[in-house]
């Protein structure tokens, strides 16, 4: 039976693709970006069009989160029998900031009555690319307003590694698996890390938290993230949230799902060496 993959060429749902074994349906909406093997059949199909989704033949489903359709979007693969649904969710539904988005997906495929398993990763490193890649790839510097300030990013690869597991694997059902990356770092930290990793020294701009949110802005960052990102609104836009005594503790779920400790940050800015040289 097929395993079928929505966000097929995301940052993670690529990784899933081309990890899983078996027949795997990979969607996406450009097939034109997907560079899959052999066995991987690619659909054209988009999240905003559930009737678009080919579920005919499969038995498990990696879901990306998209609020305005997701109850149609299970409702029809239960219909058509799949049986398991990993979803990817985020780490702002176990500490309650997430109310309106993640949670509403995850509450739809609960009740759905099939097989569930949630991942809830934390900060995506990869944000890191977008953030600050143009900048650095221009002059080398960066725009962030707190240098000192911490994050605790996970590589995508970490959180591939446990949606393959619990996608092929019996044993995970009703659970959700917290993926919160390594030990917590200064954003002077990571900066030093992407410096050494592309042989460059970078730099930080003397910037205000509205100058930095107008910048993100520009170079494409949804304004509502943003501000979430930069402390100023919280997840849903409203009023900041208070992380004044949020504590960066490292979820042992990775470890215990794969044996192995998380991918630290410099490996990942190694990884991903080519997105920031100019």
């Amino acid at each position: 039976m097929t395993t079928l993959v929505t966000g097929a060429t995301g940052n993670v749902g690529r990784l899933v693709v081309r990890g899983l074994t078996g027949p795997v349906r990979a969607i996406t909406r450009d097939p034109a970006k997907a560079d899959f093997p052999a066995h991987v059949e690619v659909v054209k199909a988009d999240l905003d069009d559930p009737d678009s989704i080919p579920f005919d033949g499969v038995e498990k489903l990696y879901l990306f989160v998209h609020p305005p359709t997701a109850q149609e979007v299970v409702d029809r693969a239960v219909r058509a029998g799949v049986r398991r649904i990993v979803t990817l969710s985020s780490g702002a539904v176990t500490y309650g900031y997430d109310t309106s988005h993640h949670l509403p997906v995850e509450q739809a495929v609960e009740a759905s009555g099939v097989e569930w398993t949630h991942l809830r990763p934390g900060e995506f490193a990869a944000n890191k690319i977008d953030l600050w890649g143009p900048s650095i790839r221009a002059d080398g510097t960066i725009v962030h307003p707190e240098p000192d300030g911490f994050g605790q990013p996970i590589h995508e690869a970490d959180i591939a590694d446990v949606a393959i597991r619990v996608l092929q694997e019996d044993g995970h059902a009703g659970r959700a698996y917290n993926l919160s990356g390594p030990p917590q770092l200064t954003q002077r930290d990571m900066a030093r890390d992407i410096g050494a990793a592309i042989g460059r020294d970078l730099t930080f701009q003397d910037v205000t938290v509205d100058e930095a949110l107008a910048y993100y802005v520009s170079v494409g960052w949804p304004e509502e993230i943003a501000r979430y990102i930069l402390g100023i609104a919280g997840y849903e836009g409203g009023e900041a949230d208070d992380f004044s005594d949020y504590e960066y503790v490292v979820s042992p779920d990775y470890e215990k799902l794969t044996g192995k400790p998380y991918r630290t940050f410099a490996e990942w800015a190694r990884d991903h060496a080519a997105d920031f040289r100019g």
